[in-house]
């Protein structure tokens, strides 16, 4: 019988001692692990909800993102809910600031703002008055950017004696101006009016001269990108192009962005975005407004593409 020395194969070769063998499992142990697989770090999120919502409206999307992009942070700010949503947009700009500017001082990398209806305006209204703000990506969600001319049930719940073509009445008077909703009322047949009483969109929009307006414009500027999403069925947004800066003349006609005089004097930065290739419009057809952020093509389609 052969030695195993003289095993066919294993002739010539030296084996190691038995000592060693007995020591290279823990020698093994001595060597550097192998590097843990990459995984992507995603930008916090921030949500802010609109007119008579709240948090609990946003459990739909925030099941979308985690499971999209799993590990991110998303804060659906719980400020302002319901009727608390009719406080002045002043009043609620300066609530959610408080509330931003500590996510922000934690995400150096910058964080993405996704604004439903009401709540992107304001969202565009941080985006101006805060000085150091890291927004990657600004999403507005359905939200009347250039104002509001239209009979909705919810002004027929506010002011049940008032249509439309009237409500520049109450709207236009420092009363009227306490509510939220008359903060961004746009009577195109009442210009002046709108001009003169507006204490809340026609400055963010550059439309009204104020001392802070270059200020803001530089600070509006900081923003990466904004996604711009509405739809022909919102049902609620009037006229549905406000989503996108679009709005009435005074024949009732829609104007797009590019014909809005705040665009062609870049009072407030969308002309600059825009030649720098950071506006993105994502219109879609058959989403009324009560389900924009629950809307799972939606969100694949017009959000999360954005959400680095």
């Amino acid at each position: 019988m052969e030695s195993c020395g003289s095993m066919p194969g294993l002739r010539g070769l030296r084996l190691p001692p038995a000592g060693f063998l007995f020591l290279l499992p823990f020698l093994l142990l001595l060597l550097p692990a192998a590097p843990a697989p990459h995984r992507t770090s995603y930008k916090p999120v921030i949500v802010v909800h609109g007119l008579f919502d709240s948090s609990y409206s946003f459990r739909h999307l925030l099941e979308y993102i985690n499971e999209t992009h799993p590990g991110t942070v998303v804060t659906v700010l719980d400020l302002f809910d319901g009727r608390e949503s009719l406080r002045p947009l002043w009043e609620q700009v300066q609530g959610f600031r408080e509330a931003v500017a500590p996510i922000m001082a934690k995400a150096p990398q910058g964080v993405h703002l996704i604004c439903y209806s009401q709540g992107g305006l304001v969202c565009r209204a941080l985006l101006s008055v805060m000085d150091e703000h890291n927004v990657d990506s600004f999403i507005s969600l359905s939200s009347p950017q250039m104002g509001q001319y239209g009979d909705t049930d919810y002004l027929k719940w506010l002011f049940p004696t008032s249509m439309r073509s009237n409500l520049y009445r109450i709207c236009y008077s420092p009363w009227g101006q306490e509510f939220s909703i008359c903060n961004y009322w746009h009577d195109p047949h009442h210009d002046d009016l709108y001009l003169n009483a507006s204490s809340f969109l026609a400055l963010i929009n550059g439309e009204r001269d104020h001392p802070n307006a270059t200020v803001w414009r530089k600070n509006f500027l900081r923003v990466g990108r904004l996604v711009l999403i509405g739809g022909p069925d919102d049902g609620v947004i009037t006229p549905w192009q406000s989503s996108f800066f679009g709005f009435y003349d005074a024949n009732e006609t829609v104007l797009e962005m590019e014909e809005q005089l705040v665009y062609l004097h870049d009072s407030f930065g969308l002309k600059t975005l825009l030649a720098r290739g950071a506006i993105v419009r994502c219109p879609m057809a058959g989403i009324s407004h009560t389900v924009w952020h629950s809307n799972r093509t939606l969100y694949e389609t017009c959000i999360e593409p954005w959400l680095s």
